[in-house]
């Protein structure tokens, strides 16, 4: 039996239960491990004949499942056997990536993918432990090591991981991996979305190899209202935990501290620090941290800031900030599809820098780990987001515990990051009694996990029924919220342009303002009338004024419009123009530049701080 291998109820999906991983490993981007990226045989089952029986049960819940179960990755053992399907011998598709972009043929294909990797492992078990880990696998993702199921995980942007000590052998390892981005009522997302649906496992897959007692998790940040004080916990995962000694080492702070354990392997601590070089935009400073233990030690690099509000205003480091920024979906601008490389990263983040940013909005849901540790490399702040999306099923307490999931792990992951200074709950979501009650509880449990951040949503703008030119944001969500935020598209689905000079605005709420959303649709190259929809002019006035309302109104403390790079999205089908690619991006998929990006890049250059 697998140790530490207990499973809990974090949902139900249909009849049957779904089980949550162990509990999430903490940075393993700075730990040694044996990647298992590359090619993977694969079997597409959108009747799912490989997971159930002819009556609908699940092989994998049978007490001596048939041949005919996938998992099992069975052979014929004589020539009258009868196995219907043979990975050795399937096409291959590379892990990480999505099928949509890979495969011609399953470019709009949402179903079950089963996927199978064979490998060798060197072993014992006097090494320590091994886990597998997966950075993200879109939507529902079941996983078997050698016949034996590991467990399943809910969600397509979050990282989860098993332990895997007692089941790998030295030779011929079978790892097989059943995807179903199949999207659901009940899902976060739901069904509807405007991005493209990419399934598949889209990032990086990995062994790890953990001493018998390692550090699973930490956190390390500057005490919210003490500037001098480092606060934080560590955790560790074993057996006979009570007293172990936990070193903490900022070589660049002098800081050298030991520290004892709980019997739970737990320990808060707080720091004095003199002298801290903070981390902010135009000094994005990181200090290297050491922590060990007498059998693992551990490395990261993280920097030590203050955000918060005062007013209207965000405060970093005390001082009042604004918010340049860009919304950016997380698609490859190098290959297409799911991006999830340090170089796709790496391009997205350098195009928003030259567009003028200090921030960027990552929508609709958690990015991979590159972009927020280049981030803290570059110094640009983030705004990270729960994919709760447009109308989820508010009312299902499945759907509930599934977004708080999937909330928790990305903030388990990110927590350390000095450029993460937001946790969005939710987009567009609809001001019914419902929703506003999963949001509460959304933002209570946030601010339990991490009360060094801010929390905001991107809400909806109305108008006041009496002046249909002056707008307001009404809506109770934004009473919970720190930094408030909301999308509106005057100019394109409201009106056109012009109409920007016609609305006034009406803000009561005594907090900060982030226009989280705002622009149009262009095609790059087709040139024309500034009145002529899909025109770069069009989009180009659509900016200018905007730009001119927004300085009209109080209280804007930043924006992040809509949106870097064109994505691709079923929703979009107009020929010629759309072509199943959203059109507001200021640069096009393959990266070419269009006039409203100058006027925003003008605009931020000349943008004096508060």
């Amino acid at each position: 039996m697998i140790r530490d291998y207990l499973f809990h109820f974090i949902l139900v999906v249909g009849f049957f239960p779904v089980f949550s991983q162990v509990d999430l490993i903490q940075n393993v981007y700075n730990r040694n491990s044996t990647s298992l990226n590359g090619s993977w045989h694969y079997i597409v089952d959108p009747y799912e004949n490989g997971y159930y029986n002819y009556r609908l049960m699940p092989f994998d819940q049978q007490e001596s499942p048939n041949a005919g179960a996938f998992f099992l990755n069975s052979k014929p053992k004589s020539p009258s056997d009868l196995i219907e399907y043979n990975f050795d011998i399937m096409d291959t598709i590379q892990v990480p990536g999505d099928w949509n972009s890979q495969k011609p043929e399953l470019l709009y294909y949402e179903g079950t993918v089963w996927y199978k990797k064979s490998f060798d492992y060197t072993f014992t078990k006097s090494q320590g432990r091994l886990f597998l880990y997966f950075e993200a696998s879109n939507y529902k993702t079941e996983v078997y090591l050698n016949g034996t199921k590991l467990g399943t995980h809910i969600g397509g942007f979050t990282p989860f991981n098993f332990e895997i000590t007692d089941l790998v052998k030295e030779k011929d390892n079978f790892l097989i991996v059943k995807v179903d981005n199949k999207r659901l009522k009940e899902g976060v997302p739901t069904l509807n979305t405007d991005w493209w649906n990419y399934g598949g496992i889209t990032r990086n897959v990995k062994i790890l190899e953990m001493p018998e007692i390692f550090i699973q998790d930490y956190f390390i940040q500057l005490h919210p209202e003490d500037t001098q004080l480092l606060k934080g916990h560590v955790l560790l995962n074993g057996e006979d935990l009570d007293r172990k000694k936990i070193r903490i080492s900022i070589p660049g702070l002098n800081v050298d501290q030991v520290m004892k354990t709980n019997t739970a392997g737990y320990v808060t601590f707080e720091i004095q620090a003199f002298d801290i070089q903070y981390w902010s935009t135009a000094k994005p400073f990181l200090y290297d941290i050491v922590l060990a233990t007498d059998d693992d030690k551990i490395r990261d690099q993280i920097g030590f800031r203050t955000i918060r509000t005062k007013g209207s205003q965000i405060l970093l480091n005390n001082n009042p900030v604004y918010l340049k920024g860009i919304s950016i979906h997380e698609e490859s601008p190098l290959h297409g599809g799911r991006g999830s490389t340090k170089e796709d990263a790496e391009q997205l983040l350098t195009w928003a820098q030259e567009l003028g940013c200090n921030y960027v909005r990552l929508a609709h849901y958690p990015h991979n780990e590159h972009m927020v540790r280049l981030a803290d490399q570059k110094g640009i702040l983030v705004w990270e987001e729960n994919p709760v999306y447009w109308t989820i099923d508010w009312e299902n307490e499945a759907t509930y515990q599934n977004a708080k999931n999937q909330l928790a792990e990305l903030i388990a992951r990110d927590k350390n990051r000095a450029s993460v200074i937001i946790w969005s709950m939710a987009n567009e979501t609809p001001n019914v009694p419902a929703r506003n009650s999963f949001l509460s509880r959304l933002a209570e449990f946030t601010r339990t996990k991490d009360a060094t951040r801010l929390i905001s949503a991107a809400l909806e703008q109305k108008s006041f029924e009496d002046d249909p030119n002056t707008r307001t944001i009404d809506d109770p969500f934004a009473d919970k919220v720190d930094v408030l935020s909301f999308n509106q598209y005057i100019g394109w689905y409201d009106g056109l342009p012009e109409k920007c000079g016609l609305i006034r605005w009406n803000i009561k709420q005594d907090k900060p303002v982030i226009i989280s959303e705002f622009g149009g649709g262009a095609k790059q190259g087709y040139f024309g009338d500034k009145s002529v929809r899909w025109t770069e002019e069009y989009q180009e006035d659509l900016y200018i004024q905007t730009l001119k309302m927004v300085d009209r109104m109080e209280k804007v403390s930043g924006m992040s419009p809509w949106i870097l790079v064109d994505f691709r999205s079923p929703r979009r089908v107009l020929p010629k123009i759309q072509d199943g690619w959203n059109r507001k991006g200021l640069l096009s998929d393959e990266g070419k530049r269009k006039k409203a990006f100058y006027v925003l890049q003008n605009y931020y250059l000349l943008k004096k701080m508060p």
